[in-house]
């Protein structure tokens, strides 16, 4: 039987407690920090991805587990206190432009998140993950970030009927009156005033918060809070390769990898250099071992049944409380694993309920747009249009297209083509050619 002092000695050997200037109670606490300020997914991840006909209880399954893989995963075999989940804006971008959009089944679209995976983890092994990040002009990475953000708030609002379709307008104002409209109102502002307070978890408070109110009002039925676990049978292995391979679906493919890609990539470097992993050369440690977690927990999400898992910057959170190892990491794990008892509560959670949560994550998104060199109109024009695309044409993909496009042209014709990257001019003739092919 393992004594705690046994128990202890296994810790330090395999998360290097000591050498990291940290301790089992540090990390048990910074694993709590980060589980509570991004356990919200688990709610609102299976709510985006049942709009597509996916079977909700099988989707919260395949969400808790997929999520506790990718902090195992990273924690055990990179030693880093990044947590792991499928990812806001990918899991949009999956069900609302990709099977509701483009009319593909829930399957095929599993089936590109998995091709995304395979490939992000054939690029870890080498530097092209690294080619393609630095040909990337910097306005459009922030361009892509803030996109993301306001595709994110249109599908916040119409989830709360706040914006809904107009004839004449094509979008217009819902009824401001609905109890459900205003109750989304209402929870936007509790996450904002208790993040303002840094209160711990205030995007889940804000969702049960709202959720209770809904129920008392009779708006929603309540089914409990704890419950057996629901069959992943409904999602597990369902993937269908069948016409895979076609021009949308490579397009689909190489946005599922592109977004990610950013959003893996901006999360890995922000949590490091907040924990002071990033050494003096600005190298990364075990960065070869961070980018196969990566990729093997998006492989193993698609395979389970849901959107691309990617680090989240919510680690920030536990970083923040002392987390420097791997160990916080397994902390998430476990507690995502605990969660799997909840699916009464997560199906008792309204759609106008987790609104509030899209649309502060559209914020945080959206921030970076501040960053652009706005001054330039040769960087301005193909951010804005990358930008206004995604949410107007109901896009990601779209969006990151005409960006491309736009900035290849625009440089071209100002006489700076020189000063393109020539994996950025191969990414924008690839759009063009998706597009002459097989249209939008």
């Amino acid at each position: 039987m393992a004594t705690p002092q046994s128990s202890a000695g296994l810790l330090e050997r395999l998360f290097k407690l000591t050498e990291n200037n940290t301790s089992v109670k540090t990390e048990a606490v910074a694993g709590l920090t980060t589980f509570l300020t991004m356990c919200y997914i688990i709610i609102v991840n299976p709510l985006i991805l049942s709009a597509t006909g996916m079977d909700h209880g099988a989707v919260f399954v395949a969400t808790c587990i997929a999520a506790a893989t990718g902090c195992l995963v990273m924690g055990l075999l990179a030693n880093y206190p990044i947590a792991l989940a499928p990812g806001m804006g990918l899991n949009a971008y999956f069900a609302y432009s990709v099977c509701l959009g483009m009319h593909i089944p829930w399957q095929t679209a599993l089936a590109a998140v998995f091709m995304s995976g395979i490939i992000f983890i054939a690029i870890s092994l080498v530097r092209v993950r690294e080619i393609i990040v630095n040909a990337i002009p910097m306005s459009l990475k922030f361009a892509i970030g803030g996109g993301i953000g306001l595709f994110l708030a249109l599908v916040a609002l119409k989830n709360a009927g706040i914006i809904v379709a107009n004839q004449a307008t094509t979008v217009g104002l819902g009824d401001v009156k609905d109890p459900k409209a205003l109750l989304a109102m209402l929870g936007l502002f509790l996450i904002v005033a208790m993040h303002h307070f840094r209160v711990r978890g205030a995007i889940i408070i804000s969702i049960l918060v709202v959720t209770a109110i809904s129920t008392f009002m009779g708006l929603n039925q309540f089914k409990g809070v704890v419950g057996a676990i629901p069959s992943i049978t409904p999602t597990l292995l369902q993937m269908d390769f069948s016409g895979l391979f076609s021009g949308t679906l490579i397009g689909v493919i190489f946005v599922f990898f592109l977004v990610d890609l950013f959003d893996s990539t901006g999360t890995l470097v922000g949590v490091a250099h907040r924990a002071g992993i990033i050494k003096d050369d600005g190298k990364i440690p075990r960065l070869k071992k961070v980018l196969m977690a990566d990729s093997t927990a998006i492989v193993a999400g698609a395979a389970l049944g849901t959107s691309s898992t990617t680090p989240y910057i919510e680690s920030a959170s536990g970083v923040a409380a002392g987390g420097r190892t791997g160990l916080t990491a397994v902390v998430v794990a476990i507690l995502f694993l605990g969660c799997l008892f909840l699916s009464p509560l997560a199906q008792s959670v309204p759609s106008f309920a987790t609104a509030p949560a899209l649309l502060f994550v559209a914020v945080l998104m959206v921030q970076g747009i501040t960053k652009i060199e706005w001054s330039d109109v040769t960087e301005a024009v193909p951010a804005f249009l990358t930008i206004v695309f995604m949410p107007f044409a109901y896009s990601i993909a779209d969006g990151i297209a005409v960006g491309f496009i736009s900035y290849a042209v625009i440089k071209l014709l100002t006489g700076k083509a020189a000063s393109v990257h020539w994996m950025a001019w191969i990414i924008a003739g690839l759009w063009v050619l998706k597009f002459a092919l097989f249209g939008g």
